[in-house]
């Protein structure tokens, strides 16, 4: 058997794995994003959770969720 029929799916592995990684953490960071637009998106969540949000803690929630997004846009623009 020649070199490359070792090195070819080693290599394809470590690419599959590399750009799945990158494809799912961009896939959660829009699905948070959707979420901090969308309260019964997070509501679900809490839901699947075991949580019961009312309307003070969604609110709270949502207000997080933004700051944090906030301060991630405010150091990305320093750079």
């Amino acid at each position: 058997m020649e070199w490359y029929n070792y090195v070819i799916p080693v290599v394809t592995l470590i690419v599959g794995a590399v750009g799945g990684f990158f494809g799912g953490v961009y896939y959660l960071r829009k699905q948070l994003e959707n979420m901090q637009n969308n309260p019964e998106m997070l509501q679900n969540m809490a839901k699947q959770m075991g949580y019961n949000l009312n309307k003070q803690q969604m609110a709270r929630a949502q207000n997080m969720m933004k700051n944090q997004n906030m301060m991630k846009n405010t150091k990305s623009s320093r750079k």
